[in-house]
């Protein structure tokens, strides 16, 4: 059986008994000097984002939409060895020659010998276009065929990559990013769009997301920073030298450097320091129609869509005064046609943006809430602290780099504690 290892990324793993225990990230295989690599096994992303390795011969079937696998399952954190290679983090999109001609890496295929291991047996690949075509013609070749998989390549390219990666969420494409080598990390981020590498930027530690900003030339990254939540990209300005940080301001449009300089004069831990300065505000005479047409936006976080905060013109943040708040599932019981400013609860009073961070949490819990309205000294409106705000600055700062995981007598590797998958 022949399987082209991009088309399982993202595919469902399963144990005997039908339960989905992750999803297929990558595949590793050990590069031999004479002979196909042989495949170890494969990379699953477990809740929460954690990257665990499942051996290839505990794999029981692949299918089209599922890996089945039997015996037992390392939950160790995966940490890619110094003999080993991921296919789809670092073979995709390679130049390479096949025949005497420049070709790039689409796919590999693994096949299943006699002996029951797993090698690495063809090549998808494709020639350079020529003429007015606009791509080469696409070839599957043997795998003895093809030269230059261990040459180091200065531009190696992303887009098969992230078609692997298509569908995933940013935050399932940023773990993808964290366990690249740097140089192939800086490649996938240059290839990514401006909305999308700041969606991804937005899920990866602070060190990571400097480490990315500060390979992309200015204008590049003041665009990216742009794109990003204002408040996301203030607490990254806070972890850069105070004059790097003005530098990448000033390259950014006004209107988006703005408020993320609003927010930037709040301490970190106050309300003012970790809200979003773009809730959606509307004017009281608006329609109900129309503000659950504002919550439906693709855009917004399910926090951030749970609240549409009333106020007098203007609706940007420093609004006009500030009227009340009016939650999701009171705007679904009343008629489309009726007034915004007829839906206001007006028993949640706003907090103020020097609320620090332990008070703030309080107030959520108190209320059930999972925003709440920030207002300053002049009764206006100057943005919204949402529930997973207020998660990013409880938990340690590192978080995002253990998976999900505390770290506290972890150790790395493909040996630890097991999960038993039957069989």
């Amino acid at each position: 059986m022949r399987i082209f290892i991009a088309r399982l990324a993202g595919t469902a793993v399963f144990d005997p008994a039908g339960d989905r225990i992750g999803r297929v990230r990558d595949v590793v295989v050990a590069m031999r000097p004479n002979d196909p690599p042989r495949v170890h096994g494969l990379v699953v992303e477990v809740m929460p984002r954690r990257r665990v390795f499942l051996s290839i011969t505990r794999v029981r079937g692949i299918e089209a939409d599922a890996v089945v696998f039997t015996g037992t399952l390392n939950m160790r954190r995966f940490e890619k060895r110094a003999v080993e290679t991921l296919v789809i983090g670092e073979m995709l999109d390679l130049a390479v020659e096949a025949g005497g001609e420049r070709m790039t890496v689409l796919d590999v295929a693994m096949e299943r010998t006699r002996t029951g291991e797993w090698l690495i047996t063809k090549v998808a690949v494709r020639r350079a276009g020529r003429g007015l075509r606009r791509r080469g013609e696409t070839l599957v070749v043997d795998w003895a065929d093809v030269q230059g998989f261990a040459a180091v390549q200065g531009d190696q390219g992303a887009a098969n990559l992230l078609a692997a990666f298509e569908e995933t969420r940013p935050a399932d494409l940023a773990n993808a990013l964290r366990h690249l080598p740097d140089k192939r990390r800086a490649e996938v981020a240059a290839a990514l769009d401006d909305e999308r590498l700041a969606d991804v930027l937005e899920e990866l530690p602070e060190r990571d997301q400097i480490g990315i900003l500060s390979k992309l030339d200015g204008d590049r990254a003041a665009d990216v920073l742009g794109a990003m939540d204002p408040d996301d990209a203030a607490d990254l300005l806070q972890d850069l030298p105070p004059a790097q940080a003005e530098a990448m301001l000033a390259r950014m449009k006004p209107d988006e450097a703005d408020p993320v300089r609003r927010l930037l004069t709040y301490p970190e831990n106050t309300a003012g320091g970790m809200m979003t300065s773009e809730p959606i505000v509307m004017p009281p005479h608006a329609t109900i129609a129309e503000a659950l047409a504002e919550l439906r936006r693709q855009d917004l976080t399910p926090a951030v869509a749970a609240v549409v905060y009333v106020t007098r013109p203007p609706a940007e943040t420093p609004t006009g005064k500030f009227l009340g708040v009016a939650h999701f599932q009171r705007l679904l019981r009343e008629p489309p046609s009726s007034l915004l400013g007829g839906a206001i609860d007006t028993s949640i009073d706003p907090i103020r943006p020097e609320l620090p961070l332990r008070q703030v949490t309080y107030y959520l819990a108190t209320y059930n809430l999972v925003a709440a309205p920030v207002v300053d000294e002049n009764g206006r409106l100057v943005g919204a602290v949402t529930v997973d705000d207020v998660l990013d600055h409880l938990l340690p700062e590192d978080w995002r780099e253990h998976d999900g995981q505390p770290p506290e007598g972890e150790t790395t590797g493909h040996a630890g504690p097991e999960v038993r998958g039957g069989g």
